[in-house]
């Protein structure tokens, strides 16, 4: 198949030696002129230096953009007031990324008149699909260019033979040989070692997070308020979006929360082992359940649970834009009216729990009615016509079976 004519195209860019290689590739393959972007999500020090890389390895230009309190308000916040987790274990940290990061890049490319966007997935993974799915929302026509799906550089040492002919810089370490994604909700790692399922994950490797063993031997107790199931404070202190969640995972980590190794099923069919490092979405979460306990309706929490693992898997597969996501994110919004209060929780060695919960305007916990001590309100003797009509059907099939005998 011959190659599209490109004249501009805009490059998802991390720095890292894939899409460093992609970049001077893209020039090389398709002559085009290249621009970098890079998303700061929470990332750090993993952005020094990217502009001038970028343009020694033959970008026109290089976009940082600072995205990190869109990230959380409009894209961690949402996914969080749906309490979505995929398969019950994994904080979707770079599931819910990639649509932001795809959202902007197709910016860039309409003001810069690119005519094609690319990144850096592989052809066996996740976010190639996350992103291509975004690209297309925006621009339905836009040329998506996935080097891996076309080179022939298809071994680290085919990649590390490329950058010495083109003069890209190849890291000599070899102390952190795994592939890693940071965000502000979280940090992954995968491959390496990490491809036996068997071995345990090194201690060093641990970025966001002390050993749980190694944690304070005293716990710590932070109270977080939540508006409308968003949580807006901590321990008394508006913050923004961002600092917010900056603020948990500090806590988090500082404490050896939100460490987790599993085994996960990816889009595209096989397993994968991932591990991650979630300390504040993990202290966050739990908070907003205990709020949700005490202020949301027995039978709309039941329905919005019900529907919590078809929303992590749509965020999961990257159909964040997708009307489904959209209409079922209405139904959860809509079951956050009333989740305002303020949660108490404990952390201690790798683990956070809930102490406290209240709410000032929404409780639905009324101690006159729940209480075991003598009250005026709830006629104990009620309860025995509640519980004959609800036993009917089965007092009628076991009459049944009797007369069978």
């Amino acid at each position: 198949m011959s190659k599209p004519k490109i004249k501009k195209a805009v490059l998802a860019y991390s720095g890292g030696l894939d899409t460093s290689i992609i970049l001077k590739w893209l020039i090389e393959e398709y002559g085009c002129e290249v621009i970098a972007f890079s998303a700061d999500l929470g990332q750090g020090e993993e952005l020094d230096g990217i502009p001038q890389k970028a343009k020694d390895t033959g970008a026109s230009a290089c976009h940082i953009l600072d995205l990190r309190e869109e990230f959380v308000r409009d894209f961690v916040f949402p996914m969080f007031r749906a309490n979505a987790i995929y398969e019950g274990r994994y904080f979707l940290g770079t599931s819910i990324a990639r649509p932001l990061i795809s959202k902007a890049q197709m910016e860039i490319a309409a003001n810069e008149g690119a005519d094609a966007v690319s990144h850096g997935a592989t052809g066996k993974g996740n976010d190639q699909v996350r992103f291509e799915l975004a690209y297309y929302h925006f621009d339905p026509s836009v040329t998506v260019i996935a080097p891996w799906r076309e080179w022939d550089l298809n071994s680290r040492t085919a990649l590390e033979e490329y950058a010495k002919k083109h003069g890209i810089p190849v890291p000599t370490s070899k102390k952190s040989p795994w592939s890693s994604d940071r965000n502000l909700l979280h940090i992954s790692f995968e491959g390496d070692l990490l491809e036996d399922p068997w071995a345990e994950a090194p201690e060093h490797m641990y970025v966001l997070s002390v050993a749980p063993e190694e944690a304070p031997d005293q716990p710590e107790y932070v109270e977080i308020d939540f508006e409308k199931g968003d949580a807006v404070a901590v321990n008394g202190e508006r913050l923004s979006p961002a600092n917010l969640l900056g603020k948990l995972n500090e806590l988090g980590g500082k404490h050896g929360i939100g460490r987790v190794d599993l085994m996960e099923n990816r889009f595209v069919g096989m397993k994968s082992r991932g591990v991650y490092e979630t300390p504040g979405g993990t202290i966050l979460e739990e908070a907003h359940r205990a709020v949700e306990s005490i202020t949301m309706d027995r039978e709309v929490m039941h329905l919005r649970d019900s529907i919590i693992s078809r929303y992590a898997t749509m965020v999961y597969n990257g159909f964040w834009f997708a009307p489904e996501r959209i209409a079922l994110q209405a139904m959860i919004d809509q079951t956050q009216q009333t989740v305002n209060g303020k949660a108490r929780i404990k952390l201690y060695k790798g683990h956070c729990r809930v102490v406290g919960r209240d709410s000032d305007t929404d409780s639905l916990f009324n101690v006159d009615f729940a209480t075991f001590e003598a009250d005026e309100v709830y006629n104990q003797a009620d309860a025995e016509g509640f519980i004959k009509l609800n036993a009917l059907r089965l007092r009628i099939a076991a009459m049944q079976r009797e007369a069978k005998k």
